[in-house]
């Protein structure tokens, strides 16, 4: 079938598509990044767009657009190509690497009924109520953690400092990982998400598959981690969340070792990261704003809706990657088989249909249809463990806290996958 427009009309110029493409730019998201989300929603909220180096793809940033392809996987697929964006050099050394399979038996590369039947095996884990079954222990980490940032003589990097570790140490001690192991979990982390930041030499250019081969390394480095910790649980299970993932049967059977290592690799990375970014966001957001800080520190129940704007406003995971299954129209605009389709979160969560005042914070903000942590059947596994560890955390610090200023300039990590500060100086006073 022709197409309904013409290619001039569905094309996205090549400064705004590398705004929201190429990962240095979120390191500027407030300068570069939002303001070229703001142009796509008002002038062309699902365009086609392509920069250098990679392959031509659509971009979605309305939020009712992203709910409704979230809606529909069977034609926006997870399980063709790569769940993020790659440029074509990345793209064609993972392929080698990987015999043009999937990299990982991870639940973002899986359709149903593959997808169906692996996430049930930690569904119920992941429960509400099984969650709250662990305040105990948690609000044990929070309240360590908050009496180590309070030593901290009134001036830190929040994120060096503190926000890396708290929800390292939450995400581990679910999975039985031992403090000391954690260094490793987070570079492995950083490298797999594409926010590590080594250093290259000036003289060394920069090789084009760079990027691949880290990903391609790092997920080998977490696989032979989490075998040996999957052996040891298998032979001496516990109650923990890796001995769940490790004894798991489907259709009769143990889960294979690649689905045991996906399932690991996607909680410690995705769990440990946007967690991270989030809470950091949060205190950039009460150092700036102090009326926010003490909205929350003089009425703890909104800590919640607190904890639901910051996931907002934050939006650490900025988009993921669907791949059209076959020829199909939607919102006037031909989709072809085989076409990339990225679903932008920071713009859905900034769009001015569905916030009002979408580009100002606020705790109270009720009701918050953000979609920060994706829909439909690849919602987020484990948002209600995110949240139930951020609200433990600030119920504990707020009040204990009586104000935060910046106290340099904060630094957002390049990388257009998950991301968020790298860097929070701050100086602050206790309550």
């Amino acid at each position: 079938m022709a197409s309904q427009i013409s290619e001039t009309s569905t094309t996205v110029p090549d400064e705004i598509s590398a705004a929201i493409v190429l990962p240095e730019n979120y390191a500027h998201e407030m300068e570069v990044t939002y303001p070229a989300f703001d142009w796509l929603r008002e002038n062309e909220p699902l365009g086609r767009g392509q920069v250098e180096g990679y392959d031509p793809m659509w971009f979605v940033t309305k939020n009712a657009d992203i709910l409704d392809i979230e809606r529909n996987p069977e034609i926006f697929t997870n399980g063709i190509g790569e769940p993020r964006i790659q440029d074509k050099a990345s793209l064609a050394f993972i392929q080698h690497v990987t015999g043009g399979q999937r990299a990982m038996d991870i639940l973002s590369y899986m359709d149903a009924p593959e997808h169906t039947k692996i996430k049930t095996v930690t569904s119920k884990w992941f429960l509400p109520v099984n969650v709250r079954s662990r305040e105990e222990s948690v609000r044990a980490l929070a309240g360590e953690a908050v009496e180590k940032f309070l030593s901290l003589d009134g001036e830190c990097d929040f994120v060096q400092d503190f926000a890396l570790y708290y929800p390292l140490r939450v995400v581990m001690s679910l999975f039985g990982v031992p403090p000391e192991d954690e260094p490793i979990m987070y570079k492995l982390t950083q490298d797999l998400l594409g926010n590590s930041e080594q250093a290259q030499p000036e003289d060394v250019p920069v090789d084009a598959d760079a990027a691949g081969r880290r990903y391609t390394e790092s997920i080998a480095e977490f696989s032979a981690y989490f075998s040996r910790l999957c052996a040891s649980r298998r032979a001496h299970p516990t109650d923990d969340l890796a001995s769940v993932i490790a004894n798991a049967t489907v259709d009769g059977e143990l889960l294979a070792d690649s689905f045991v290592n996906g399932y690991y690799i996607a909680i410690a990375g995705a769990g440990h990261d946007t967690t991270t970014s989030t809470i950091a966001g949060a205190m950039r957001v009460f150092a700036e704003r102090p009326d926010q800080l003490q909205l929350v520190r003089n009425d703890l129940s909104l800590v919640p809706s607190m904890i639901e704007e910051a996931i907002r406003w934050v939006s650490p995971v900025k988009h993921f990657q669907r791949v059209v299954s076959r020829d199909h129209e939607f919102r006037g605009r031909q989709f072809r088989e085989g076409d990339f389709v990225e679903l932008f979160y920071p713009s859905g969560n900034r769009d001015e249909d569905v916030f009002e005042d979408p580009d100002v914070f606020d705790a109270t903000r009720k009701p918050n249809k953000h979609v920060g942590f994706g829909f439909g059947p690849h919602l987020c596994l484990g948002q209600h463990v995110a949240k139930f560890e951020m609200r433990l955390l600030f119920e504990e610090l707020l009040p204990r806290l009586a104000s935060v200023e910046l106290a340099g300039e904060p630094r957002t990590a390049p990388g257009n996958f998950i991301t968020g500060l790298k860097n929070l100086p701050i100086s602050f006073k206790k309550a």
